[in-house]
């Protein structure tokens, strides 16, 4: 007869057992889940959704305001009448995590996004971000940038001292399609906003030095026909600055239409990445790893070494496709809120348990080294870099072909067809706790935002004017 004491102990140890599988059953499971819900189109060996990772997500109706006068713009019109409000925002995020986090599974990257996340009190923002942490989602403030010092410091710390957080994730919208920003309210060309984005780099390493939080910072870009032949020049002056992420966006009609202008069309994915191509130097594979439709993103992970852009996998290369499969195979999901202890012990596992797969791992590193410059080039010093393009869907497409996927109706139309082709694959979406769905974010934009934001200017009516640009001090200088 086992004892009582016996019995706690083979429980603790079945758990530890489950909680250092190479990927817990709860994360099999929704990555099961995710794959099953791929249209036929995506589902192919690139594919990283179902494989490694469920998604991104994003949160929606909890702060649609922003302090800048942007063209284009995403916002909805009734955006700019809704109050800032702390308690609603973190009520909001706490109902939408949850109901992601039983869905989606843990460990999945989300943004906290709907304006600018700035403009919430920095103890409500870190609430927000705390709250996101609890249902085991890595969070990502989305922010124009023009904040200064302090404020990212009673962010990340306590008023006692204590640090709150062990690393901030911020994605920084810096281009010259925005009006407001301090110092630069009209910026002229993308070369002149230069300073700003190295300003905001210098404010994160001095919360590192000074308080030991360590950050990973991504630079959006809005691309329209006037900057488009100043993505190269963004690209070569601001890799070393130390953002992780370059993302890219081609201007799509969603949002205020008095914000728009009729040839923002004129850019196409193509020349995007064709630009950014010539700022790094090299083209740039995006087929070997993918995220939903390419229609909609395409994206290189890689290492820059000694001047020299390496990325991680080669398109139509059969070594690295091995490579990539074997990776796949491996490490589904991800450690995203795994102790070191049970990291270690997950890795040890992989390991033992996938030992043929050894040489294909050895062979790709020295290909990488090679590839890299040498082993000499690598001891130069290494900084991973990864270069996005996402491309929404117009909205006048996004509201007839949302509608008849919800009726079960495939369009013949061939813009439409191909609109509810990229929303069944999205790879970025927004969950709604009150009816159970989780909704493409260009649905959310274009579709949902204008009603939820109508309703929450009554909800929550803006008390006065928000800070015009003019009446901004400027924002000091880290040191």
């Amino acid at each position: 007869m086992t004892s009582p004491r016996s019995s706690a102990i083979w429980s603790r140890l079945r758990a530890l057992e489950r909680r250092t599988r190479p990927v817990t059953p709860e994360v099999a499971e929704a990555l099961a889940r995710r794959w099953a819900e791929l249209p036929e189109h995506v589902r192919n060996p690139a594919q990283l959704m179902g494989r490694k990772l469920t998604g991104c997500e994003g949160t929606h109706g909890v702060f649609p305001a922003c302090d800048f006068a942007c063209k284009p713009c995403y916002h909805s019109a009734d955006a700019n009448k809704v109050r800032v409000d702390g308690r609603h925002t973190v009520e909001q995020i706490d109902q939408q995590m949850a109901f992601l986090r039983r869905t989606r599974g843990p460990g999945v990257h989300a943004q906290l996004i709907g304006g600018e996340a700035t403009l919430l009190d920095p103890e409500d923002h870190a609430e927000a971000l705390e709250v996101m942490r609890r249902h085991e989602r890595f969070p990502m403030s989305f922010s124009h940038g023009d904040f200064d010092y302090e404020y990212l410091r009673r962010l990340a710390v306590r008023p006692d001292g204590r640090r709150r957080f062990d690393a901030l994730a911020f994605a920084i919208h810096i281009d010259s399609t925005m009006h407001g920003r301090t110092g630069a309210p009209h910026p002229e060309s993308e070369a002149e906003l230069n300073v700003f984005r190295r300003r905001t780099v210098e404010m994160f390493d001095r919360l590192r030095r000074e308080h030991g939080v360590r950050h990973h910072l991504a630079h959006n870009m809005t691309v329209t026909p006037a900057n488009l032949g100043q993505i190269a020049g963004v690209v070569r002056d601001c890799r070393a600055m130390g953002y992780r992420v370059f993302s890219f966006q081609p201007a799509a009609h969603v949002g205020n239409d008095r914000r728009w202008d009729a040839d923002y069309r004129a850019v196409t994915d193509d020349a995007v990445w064709a630009e950014v191509e010539r700022g790094v130097g090299r083209d740039l594979p995006y087929r070997a790893m993918q995220m939903g439709d390419l229609r909609c993103n395409r994206a290189t992970w890689g290492l820059w070494v000694d001047g020299r852009y390496t990325p991680v996998f080669e398109d139509d290369h059969a070594a690295d496709a091995e490579a990539r499969d074997a990776l796949y195979r491996a490490l589904p999901g991800n450690f995203l809120f795994a102790s070191r202890a049970v990291m270690v012990t997950r890795l040890a596992r992989i390991v033992a348990a996938n030992r043929r797969d050894i040489p294909t791992a050895a062979s790709w590193v020295a290909r990488t080294v090679r590839r890299g410059g040498g082993p000499r080039a690598f001891t130069r010093g290494v900084h991973p870099t990864t270069y996005v393009m996402h491309s929404f869907i117009d909205a006048a497409e996004v509201g007839p072909a949302w509608a008849a996927l919800q009726r079960g109706q495939r369009l013949d139309d061939p813009r439409l067809r191909a609109a509810q082709e990229r929303l069944e694959a999205c790879a970025y979406a927004m969950g709604h706790p009150e009816t159970g769905e989780i909704v493409p974010a260009c649905v959310q934009h274009s579709v949902l935002d204008p009603d939820e934001n109508a309703e929450l200017a009554v909800m929550l009516p803006r008390r006065r004017r928000g800070v015009s640009a003019r009446e901004k001090q400027p924002a000091p200088a880290a040191r």
